[in-house]
């Protein structure tokens, strides 16, 4: 294998289904038989494999991976040494304490022992020390939530709605950290500029995905009298496209707006004279 060829981790469970669709968005595809582990990608100096995403972090940490996904919450429970280029802002969680509300004391844990326990050793650890706390920590292996109360007082662990720990009777009582599935790299590989070059166009066209997917293109047609007092309504990444329409009836403007902004601007635009608005997705937005 050549030393420019980028190792490139894929990450298998629960992260691999919304990676995978940024990278089709994005035009790359990965292909893969059954029980592959090796799949192609259609990256010209790639190399692929996929992982469980904790072995990725330590794959990328000795550097047998050169660049992979993983969640931020286990790159910072396993003390990884390695550079964030990309938050995809995908899987989206927080990393909490949580207790049962029978314990707590005006909202908060008691100032007394207590046994917590977690998934997540080092932050957990660090975070009982920070605090000051009496406690004592267990290592769990998954299902933290059913440990309080008759095996634990106290639980660290992550959740996506909260859900989960009001199933079982939990209140949230601090907040260590927030985590998503990001890109990272290996330091030494940034060293290579052949390798370096080839992970900032990575990162370009899949930042360009992520961009895409909180906007929408939205088309409106004006008369002529109204198109300034339009334009001036109009939130856009830089100016809006104009083109004179047939006949000298108009214009037709064209801007990339936030998908949030739609309730309240569609109702804006046609309050100052626009009409035929037609909104539309976009797949890449390349600044």
């Amino acid at each position: 294998m050549s030393d420019q060829i980028l190792r490139l981790a894929l990450p298998k469970g629960r992260m691999k289904d919304g990676v995978y669709q940024l990278l089709s968005e994005a035009g790359i595809k990965v292909r893969e038989g059954a029980r592959n582990y090796r799949p192609s990608i259609s990256l010209d100096g790639f190399e692929v494999k996929i992982l469980k995403p904790q072995n990725i972090i330590e794959m990328l940490h000795v550097g047998s991976r050169d660049i992979g996904f993983a969640g931020a919450d286990w790159v910072a429970e396993l003390g990884a040494e390695l550079v964030e280029v990309l938050d995809t802002g995908l899987d989206p969680v927080r990393l909490v304490a949580a207790a049962p509300v029978a314990l707590l004391e005006n909202g908060a844990l008691p100032n007394k022992h207590l046994v917590v326990a977690s998934e997540y050793k080092n932050l957990t650890q660090n975070w009982i020390k920070e605090r000051g706390m009496d406690a004592t920590f267990v290592r769990t292996y998954g299902a933290t939530e059913v440990f309080p109360p008759e095996d634990a007082d106290c639980i660290v662990d992550n959740t996506a709605t909260g859900s989960t720990l009001r199933a079982n009777d939990l209140d949230i009582v601090d907040e260590l950290m927030r985590s998503s599935t990001r890109m990272y790299v290996n330091p030494k590989v940034l060293d290579v500029p052949e390798k370096r070059d080839r992970i900032e166009n990575l990162i370009l066209i899949l930042r360009a995905v992520l961009e895409a997917r909180t906007r929408v293109m939205v088309e409106v047609n004006v008369e002529e009298g109204r198109l300034e007092q339009l334009v001036r309504e109009l939130p856009c990444m830089r100016e809006p496209t104009i083109s004179p329409l047939h006949g000298h009836s108009g214009y037709a403007v064209k801007v990339a707006v936030l998908r949030s902004e739609l309730p309240s601007l569609i109702p804006n635009i046609r309050a100052h004279g626009g009409t035929d608005i037609v909104v539309t997705n976009i797949n890449q937005i390349v600044p």
